[in-house]
């Protein structure tokens, strides 16, 4: 499992991220859901995809926003019941969802 995003973010409030997960993606052996957390964002849970075997692939790439400097982690859940994991670091110079009203 593979969670890609800068080391150094000028600004959080669009932050490239990609995960990918090495997989058949096979009926039998396949990636069910990944997740994405913070630990210092207002609402931790930032993305979640659910995938099956059909799509071929266990990968994707977004934007996310981030509040501060933390830890980012991916998680996926496979299809055996086990559950893989990935985390990376982000400094964050100018913080994103901080405003006032938006929660």
């Amino acid at each position: 499992m593979k969670l890609t995003l800068p080391p150094l973010i000028d600004n959080g409030n669009s932050v490239p991220l990609s995960v990918s997960v090495e997989s058949p993606m096979s009926e039998a052996d396949h990636v069910k859901a990944i997740h994405v957390l913070t630990e210092k964002n207002p609402l931790p849970d930032v993305v979640g995809v659910v995938l099956g075997p059909r799509a071929g692939r266990a990968s994707f790439a977004t934007r996310v926003r981030l509040a501060d400097t933390q830890t980012v982690t991916a998680i996926a859940q496979m299809s055996d019941g086990s559950f893989w994991s990935d985390a990376a670091e982000v400094v964050v110079t100018l913080s994103a969802c901080l405003e006032e009203g938006l929660i």
